[in-house]
């Protein structure tokens, strides 16, 4: 069966080309993998032209020298992937549905894209941030400007059939020995979990940024903002640090550990402000990612052991540089393409919040200020019947949306998002994500870069190589790390006991023969443990899936039974 599993995928061309094998890529000490979210090739073409119209001396990213490729992104079961399986299969190697972290999909029969093995259905996949840890006793971390537990992160270092579980994925990347954590989310991360990680060495700062520029510990976590950070472009400078300095203080963090890491940084609301069809947000958020690019290349061309990986998870809203319904956008001078476009000095959602804490007798002058025009009747009748606008003369139970602007009869926002574009010269086909191939620029700091047009697979095995693993380790690893309790413990008395008020998931008890038999305590998503009264930590963190009643950790646990 597996001769013809590994054949099936060599025929469908999923498997890594040799030259993507282990032989040929030099190991490095350090990875940073760094990942635009939701940002198509239209996207960074755009960032790149806004680039060189606000400064015509500098007409390239700092990831421009690097580009050397495609990825083909895809979940195991359709060509457009969302975040969390296109970065789980960067992470562990292993395609899945939309909406798994980390974890192996079940089959959907003909639509499957790649074989799945139906006994793995559920079970979590080892990512290589964990195997780093595990491996090399290398530091992690990670950088996002979403919420923490958010898909791409999340994808680093929990496990879950459901990104939207955080009840279950916050205590996984609280335990799962994250060294440096920088980014959004101060609601989500609870007084007891807090303690947790100043009890294991961690400093812990919430909308602290004078605190996180002054730090000195080598293990922190720094969060900012009350779910996700504010866009760049939108940024109290005093209050919120940028990506760029964000992805510096991690690194000079991390490099501390003469053993090395791995770091994954996300910029991750271009991909938000793509949904929200606002061009502004799209660009300034990819050129904010395109610094803190510059942070990781500077630090890694001056290192001499660290490998730079920098992507794309999947495409998003069909961006489009010139649109239909603007007549002669072919021959448009760049001044007629992106002088509007440049005049934006907020992001939709930045003017959104602008005009609901102002009067409306202000909306004339917040638009002349942050845009360079005002509305005009049909755009000043759109915002009045916004349900969305909080100023509005109009009640709400009488606010009629019409034509056009029904879509956002309720988003005030995605109003301001539209207006934004029917001001510029770029288009959008849908607020959704798209199936086209994303970018893919890398740095190796002895000249072994990955080449060509890379599934999401063969990404994961080039990164694999660099920390000198083989194609198949991270899945040798998860089931060895992330075995079913009812393997594991097959000659032992199992009970699992539900959760109790305040804990993330149910326990699960087992009872060596005997009167006097050892007894393990089991908590879910967590690495700690008790073997009778004794605490330990798990390498790994234990998942609970309820859809299977189903425990999964470390196989060499029963060891401790003997």
């Amino acid at each position: 069966m597996k001769k013809k599993l590994i054949l099936a995928a060599a025929v469908l061309g999923f498997l890594p080309s040799l030259a993507m094998g282990q032989n040929t890529v030099r190991p490095v000490k350090n990875i940073i993998l760094m990942i635009s979210d939701g940002t198509s090739l239209s996207s960074v073409s755009l960032a790149r032209w806004m680039q060189f119209y606000r400064n015509p001396a500098n007409q390239k990213l700092n990831l421009d020298p690097y580009l050397c490729g495609t990825v083909r992104t895809s979940s195991s079961n359709a060509p457009i992937g969302d975040s969390a399986p296109t970065t789980s299969c960067y992470m562990s190697g292993q395609p899945s549905i939309s909406g798994f972290v980390s974890t192996y999909p079940y089959s959907c029969g003909e639509a499957d894209l790649f074989p799945i093995d139906t006994a793995r259905a559920y079970q979590p996949t080892l990512t290589l941030l964990e195997a780093a840890r595990i491996n090399r006793n290398a530091a992690t971390g990670l950088v996002i400007t979403c919420e923490f537990p958010h898909a791409t992160p999340a994808d680093c270092s929990a496990h879950s059939y459901n990104r939207g579980k955080y009840e279950w994925i916050v205590p996984q990347m609280v335990s799962n020995g994250l060294d440096v954590v920088i980014g959004g989310g101060t609601s989500l991360l609870t007084e007891a979990q807090e303690e947790q990680l100043r009890n294991e060495g961690h400093s812990v700062y919430r909308d602290d940024l004078t605190g996180m520029r002054a730090d000195t510990a080598r293990r922190m976590w720094a969060l900012f903002g009350n779910r996700e950070m504010d866009y760049d472009l939108d940024r109290d400078t005093t209050r919120q640090p940028s990506i760029a300095e964000m992805t510096r203080t991690a690194i000079s963090k991390l490099s501390r550990n003469p053993n090395g890491f791995f770091l994954m940084v996300e910029g991750s609301k271009v991909d938000w402000a793509a949904h929200n069809n606002d061009p502004a947000g799209v660009y300034t958020e990819f050129l904010a990612f395109d610094r803190a690019v510059g942070e990781a290349l500077a630090f890694a061309r001056a290192n001499g052991e660290t490998a730079v990986i920098i992507t794309a998870d999947h495409g998003n809203s069909g961006l489009s540089i010139g649109r239909a319904d603007l007549k002669g956008y072919d021959r448009l001078s760049k001044d007629q393409l992106f002088a509007q476009l440049a005049r934006y000095r907020l992001t939709a959602e930045g003017l959104a919040d602008k005009l609901n804490a102002n009067p409306r007798s202000e909306v004339q002058a917040l638009f002349r200020e942050y845009t360079g025009f005002e509305l005009n009747d049909a755009e000043l009748k759109a915002l009045d019947n916004c349900k969305g606008y909080k100023q509005s003369p109009i009640p709400v139970k009488e606010r009629k949306a019409t034509g056009h602007t029904a879509l956002y009869s309720n988003s005030l926002d995605g109003l301001i998002a539209q207006i934004y574009t029917q001001h510029s010269s770029i288009g959008f086909t849908t607020d959704g994500h798209t199936g086209e191939d994303v970018y893919l620029a890398a740095y190796h700091p002895t000249g072994t870069p990955p080449r060509g047009m890379l599934t999401n697979v063969e990404l994961n095995h080039y990164m694999a190589a660099l920390f000198g693993m083989a194609p198949d380790s991270l899945s040798r690893m998860s089931n060895t790390y992330f075995a079913p309790h009812t393997a594991v413990f097959r000659d032992y008395e199992c009970r699992i006991e539900p959760a109790a008020e305040g804990e993330a998931g149910p326990t699960l008890i087992v009872k060596a023969p005997g009167r006097r038999g050892k007894q393990l305590t089991i908590p879910a998503f967590t690495r700690t443990i008790m073997v009778g009264k004794e605490k330990k930590t798990l390498p790994t963190v234990t998942v609970y899936v309820d859809k299977k009643n189903t425990f999964y950790l470390p196989a060499a646990l029963v060891e401790e039974l003997k």
